[in-house]
């Protein structure tokens, strides 16, 4: 996938501090400092509003100074930094100001891999590629943090992440020293169809495909959060087909990426995500109308190629949209934290008279509002002023 393993290994242990993290943070809040869960709910609202502005204020930074893998460095040892200081808190108010203050601006570190990546000239296929890693972490990170916590306690798992925090540091200083050798950048790989087919938008048509990853982050995200009483509710069956679901469906997600990768040299990243969307809308109707184990498993195939869309063309996408490829992946970024907000109406549908398939009808709904916005904001022509294409000015 690249010239050497440096980025890979980088990606897979920045993907693993935050897979080891992020599934076992509010376990670790209420065991450790005796939080409710409206606390852990506020703390963790706190938390992602603290990373909403990070991933905007430190990418546009960096984007002026050019300088993206010293600030990886910052953020590696930051995540350092957090971990031990979560281990030694009191105290859910010193949680929460670490978290805020550590672990906001520590998120935005895969970010600048991303735009490192871009800035060095890596085609699409390798950016994709790389985020296949993180997905990869991410099936692999939360057995190992649930089995690290059961055998010894739940404050070893920020030990693990404070290590693996080291490891990606040391990683990041030596990517940063030997950046400038073209031996050690990224396989560009040649001229992709993501490269010459997307126009330059207006920042309107910008803004509608920013819209349009909101409403599809937003489906996901409470699709996610009602699988587990959708299937032992509505289905009836034992909550386990609930975790085979979402588990297949993360572990396809990773060959989906390696495809996605591979077209992206032929394809455009709008004409990939129109895919993906598409693939969502069948997905979520699917869901609405699914008899049985079976068939809830046999959907996760559209749902993976979904979501391998959004996590993985969306980054390319935005790169191409927005000449700042800091700013780029920060506001992709965002819309998962923004779609996530957004999932919390949509998960109440379960309370209307169509119960949790009314859920999925909504997001069946709101995917093809996203095919429909993504679509149209790719019939576009070139604008003629440079000033009024730059989507940077959006932030």
């Amino acid at each position: 996938m690249l010239k050497r393993p440096l980025v890979p290994a980088t990606a897979l242990l920045w993907g693993l501090q935050f897979a080891f993290l992020s599934p076992a943070l509010a376990l670790i809040m209420v065991s450790l400092y005796g939080a409710t869960p409206a606390e852990v709910g506020w703390v963790l609202a706190v938390y992602n509003a603290g990373g909403f502005v990070a991933a905007l204020v430190i990418p546009a930074w960096a984007d002026r100074r050019h300088r993206y893998l010293p600030v990886l460095v910052v953020c590696a040892v930051l995540t350092v930094a957090l971990a031990v200081a979560l281990a030694l808190a009191t105290s859910l108010v010193v949680a929460a100001l670490a978290l805020v203050v550590l672990g906001g601006p520590a998120g935005v570190g895969m970010s600048m891999l991303y735009a490192h990546l871009r800035h060095s000239g890596a085609s699409p296929r390798v950016i994709v590629n790389t985020r296949a890693l993180i997905s990869f972490a991410w099936v692999a990170g939360p057995p190992i943090a649930t089995a690290v916590i059961g055998w010894f306690g739940n404050r070893a798992i920020l030990l693990v992440v404070a290590a693996v925090g080291v490891l990606t540091t040391v990683l990041a200083v030596v990517l940063m020293r030997r950046s400038r050798d073209p031996d050690n950048e990224p396989d560009a790989g040649g001229p992709s169809a993501a490269d010459v087919s997307v126009a330059p938008m207006s920042r309107p048509r910008v803004a509608v495909v920013v819209v349009a990853f909101v409403l599809a982050q937003a489906t996901n995200a409470a699709a996610v959060a009602v699988m587990t009483l959708f299937v032992t509710e509505h289905l009836g069956l034992p909550v386990i087909w609930a975790g085979l679901a979402l588990g297949l469906a993360a572990g396809l997600e990773i060959p989906a990426l390696l495809v996605m990768g591979r077209l992206s040299a032929r394809f455009s990243s709008l004409g990939l995500l129109v895919t993906g969307f598409l693939a969502a809308v069948v997905y979520y109707a699917g869901m609405i109308l699914v008899p049985g184990p079976i068939a809830l498993l046999a959907l996760q195939v559209p749902n993976a190629w979904f979501f391998a869309a959004v996590a993985g063309v969306g980054i390319t996408l935005f790169q191409d949209l927005i000449p700042r490829p800091g700013l780029a992946t920060g506001l992709y970024t965002n819309t998962r934290r923004v779609g996530s907000i957004l999932a919390g109406p949509v998960i109440a549908m379960a309370s209307s008279p169509l119960g949790y398939p009314g859920v999925f009808a909504t997001c069946a709904g709101m995917a093809l509002v996203a095919v429909v916005a993504t679509w149209g904001a790719g019939r576009t022509r070139p604008v003629a002023d440079d000033t009024a294409s730059d989507p940077a000015q959006l932030a």
